[in-house]
């Protein structure tokens, strides 16, 4: 069982989001409550962290050094060395019950971004939306929960896609170059023992790892479903993770405390913060977001 070791000695309300930047030799990745969105270089082990005005749901790099950020309902260009912003877009600004979540880069350099339903008894009103370089916006899938999991299988012919609360993964045909999605059938369906279904990526070898966010486990999945590694974690909560380091055989992991009252945090001192672990596959890097 691979060894769980604390990345970042710090914690966070909603860590999400881990990006890694390997062009910077830096992990990325966001406190979505707390509005902003952290660097840990792995170099020489430096912090820094840029503020929003509201919620970062999710964000990828861009194919031109910048990042593209998906705040509540905006979605932003944001370039990290001059703090400008430009808008591009809006994902379902006109629903009041919704905040974006999880987002990752396509194969098809469009920013892929889910949404989730802000309360308490969640409805089947979020969705999954498609962001082009040029701020078109598309509806893709509907009638979730929290939607979740985005990841693509190696050849980008595979999508994963996940509802947190439904609790089941989804795995759709996907076309790389026009970001068609087809054909979508159950891939997983879960539960509270094993784990909701968090944020997710994927390996070389094809396998799907899912952040057990109601389990305090990261699970491994065979292309045909079936659960090949489940790691026990010190956090009660992860969030998603994400490949990186310079052979992508690190998988850095975000966790949360949200809703933890102060004997929760005392029972578990690591919540919050951000874990990695050494594997022996690496990870499928996620692509970059084609600015127009």
């Amino acid at each position: 069982m691979p060894k769980v070791d604390v990345a970042v000695r710090e914690r966070f309300l909603l860590g999400e989001c881990p990006n890694w930047d390997a062009d910077n030799n830096r992990l990325l990745w966001a406190d979505i409550l707390g509005q902003k969105i952290h660097a840990l270089s792995l170099a020489d082990g430096a912090r820094q962290s840029w503020s929003f005005d509201s919620e970062v749901g999710c964000f990828g790099l861009t194919d031109k050094g910048r990042w593209v950020v998906a705040l509540k309902s905006d979605v932003i260009l944001f370039d990290p060395e001059t703090g400008v912003q430009q808008k591009i877009a809006a994902v379902d600004g006109d629903n009041q019950m919704t905040r974006t979540n999880d987002g990752k880069i396509g194969p098809d350099g469009a920013f892929w971004i889910g949404t989730m339903d802000q309360n308490v008894e969640k409805q089947p009103v979020a969705g999954l939306y498609r962001v082009a370089g040029d701020g078109a916006v598309e509806h893709k899938i509907g009638g979730v929960k929290i939607s979740n999991g985005l990841a693509w299988s190696p050849d980008g012919r595979a999508m994963y896609h996940s509802d947190s609360r439904g609790p089941w993964v989804n795995r759709w045909q996907f076309n790389p170059q026009t970001g068609d999605v087809s054909n979508g059938t159950r891939f997983l369906d879960l539960d509270d023992t094993l784990g909701r279904p968090d944020g997710g990526a994927t390996d070389i070898e094809g396998c799907y790892w899912s952040a057990g966010v109601s389990a305090g486990n990261l699970n491994r999945f065979a292309p045909d479903g079936a659960l090949l590694m489940s790691i026990p974690l010190p956090v009660p909560s992860p969030t998603m993770p994400c490949f990186g380091g310079p052979d992508m055989k690190t998988i850095f992991l975000t966790s949360l405390t949200e809703n933890y009252d102060a004997s929760k945090l005392e029972a578990y001192p690591l919540a919050g913060m951000v874990l990695s672990l050494r594997v022996d596959v690496a990870g499928v890097p996620v692509h970059k977001f084609r600015e127009a």
